[in-house]
């Protein structure tokens, strides 16, 4: 007897996902080719293969293909910090394999970050996912600092902040991230040992 298979969903992505994949792909080529300020939601549409009429099914405006590209990527950033957390390495292990993968982050997405950073002080929602991702962070790495007896939310919130400005001004420069991220690794992994050699 053959086997039913009147009510069985599909599995995979929708085409509504995969449609939102494509406009936030785009947007994301865009920020590179063009710059926020040139982006326009025509020119997202119209890379990402859809109507402008399509693309607001979506998103509303501009601005919030952008916040969905930063939640895209700061949610990769998000699952680094409990991948960290979880880690059963010693804390230079995790701070070190920490900083070097958020170097590949800024790294692939640099442009959706420094994006982030630029508009964070004028879109209150792409503030609060950028400072949400940190503090997520932070709360981490206050974890992974404990194995090193120095659990101090405080510290390890001043050296995600350093180590987010740090890989900001990198990526801006066009400097060697696996050098910044190196720097940072000494610094976090000198300042939790309590000395200054870096």
């Amino acid at each position: 007897m053959a086997a039913a298979t009147s009510g069985k969903r599909r599995h995979g992505p929708r085409k509504g996902d995969l449609r939102e994949k494509a406009i936030l792909d785009a947007a994301e080529e865009l920020l590179g080719r063009d710059g926020i300020e040139l982006m326009t939601v025509e020119s997202i549409a119209n890379r990402a293969g859809i109507s402008r009429a399509a693309l607001y099914f979506y998103f509303g405006s501009k601005l919030d293909v952008l916040t969905a590209l930063v939640k895209r990527t700061v949610d990769a950033m998000a699952e680094q910090a409990d991948v960290a957390q979880a880690a059963e390495s010693s804390a230079d292990d995790v701070i070190t394999a920490s900083v070097r993968h958020t170097a590949d982050l800024w790294r692939e997405h640099g442009l959706v970050l420094r994006a982030a950073v630029d508009l964070a002080s004028g879109a209150p929602e792409i503030r609060g996912l950028w400072t949400g991702t940190v503090t997520r962070y932070a709360a981490a790495m206050t974890e992974v600092l404990s194995r090193a007896s120095r659990p101090d939310p405080a510290m390890a919130e001043a050296l995600c902040w350093m180590t987010e400005r740090t890989f900001y001004w990198a990526s801006v420069n066009g400097d060697d991230l696996d050098r910044t991220a190196e720097t940072c690794a000494q610094i976090w992994c000198a300042t939790i040992r309590g000395t200054t050699d870096v």
